[in-house]
């Protein structure tokens, strides 16, 4: 039996839903804490629902409590690409828009377009993107106050550097950190040490691609993980008159693609591979940020294929003869 459908609509304290049973809606409204969880759980067997397939938005980190707890109960959950819900909305010419709306819509997208199923994290891999999200925040930090001191008054300079000073320890720390939490764990251990025959993949993008990207087994192929991150390119043709400039599609995680961007340069310089696809790029044209989308995209191809075979970065088998 087809489980009902649950659309979620999820922000900070609140969480809406639709319930959606043989074309019938019911609303509600719960606390995004797990007496709210618990309240929704009473409210689905008020309804006599058992088991549902919950549909959210994969936005921030405000859905994953509510999205572990109704995996761990037995319901099926997807989270989405938002990019996914909003042109399903635009289909149907959607125009007003509130939470309840939205949890409506989003079940209404659940039941036609029936989306994959989604696994939490490992314990690990969990703990590994909380410390490497937390050296990106440290590191966004550590730039604004950078940015600040350049054009500070005399009188707060010294707080100011005490204050980039202390970030400084903190983000060796948080390092630390993370290479002893790979180095605890041989799972991440013997795929961090793959990655890191890849030249231009060293230790911050390993760490972060093991963390964001989780198990690539989740992933059809290579084309799917460059999906996820958004670094697919987007075509602008149409008849004779419209030949717009290809674009990467965007719709996928830009924290990836901003730690992506770095070791795209750097493997521009050392990666064989790399050297040998961007100067066909070159010679056929392309714009050279365009070539830097399409190394970065490239990366993604190359970590997905030595974690998914196991095996070592081989430039012979990369591509180059």
């Amino acid at each position: 039996m087809e489980p009902a459908i649950l659309g979620i609509d999820i922000a900070k304290r609140k969480f809406d839903v639709a319930l959606l049973i043989a074309d019938k809606m019911t609303v509600g409204k719960f606390d995004n804490t797990p007496k709210g969880f618990a309240n929704l759980e009473e409210w689905l067997v008020k309804y006599g629902v058992e088991r549902v397939h919950a549909c959210l938005e994969a936005t921030g980190t405000y859905g994953d409590a509510l999205a572990e707890h109704l995996y761990h109960a037995g319901h099926v959950v997807s989270l989405v690409n938002p990019a996914r819900i909003k042109g399903f909305g635009q289909s149907e010419l959607s125009r007003t828009k509130t939470d309840r709306t939205d949890a409506q819509l989003i079940a209404r997208f659940c039941s036609a377009m029936k989306p994959e199923p989604w696994q939490p994290l490992t314990p690990e891999v969990k703990e590994l993107r909380a410390l490497v999200r937390r050296l990106d925040e440290l590191k966004s930090m550590h730039t604004q106050e950078t940015n600040r001191l350049e054009s500070a008054d005399a009188v707060v300079r010294p707080s100011i550097q005490d204050m980039i000073d202390h970030i400084d320890v903190r983000i060796l720390q948080v390092r630390r950190q993370i290479r002893d939490h790979i180095d605890r764990h041989p799972d991440l251990r013997g795929k961090r040490d793959l990655l890191e025959t890849i030249p231009g993949i060293g230790p911050g993008t390993s760490a972060m691609i093991l963390a964001e990207f989780g198990d690539v087994s989740r992933f059809q192929d290579a084309g799917q993980m460059a999906s996820f991150c958004g670094l697919t390119p987007r075509q602008r043709q149409s008849g004779t008159s419209v030949r717009g400039r290809s674009m990467l599609s965007k719709t996928g995680s830009s924290r990836i693609r901003h730690a992506l961007y770095m070791p795209a340069l750097s493997a521009i310089r050392y990666n064989p591979v790399i050297r040998a696809f961007r100067a066909r790029l070159l010679a056929n044209g392309k714009h050279k940020m365009v070539i830097v989308g399409a190394v970065m995209r490239k990366l993604v191809y190359l970590a997905y294929g030595v974690l998914k075979s196991g095996r070592p970065f081989d430039p012979t088998l990369a591509g180059l003869a």
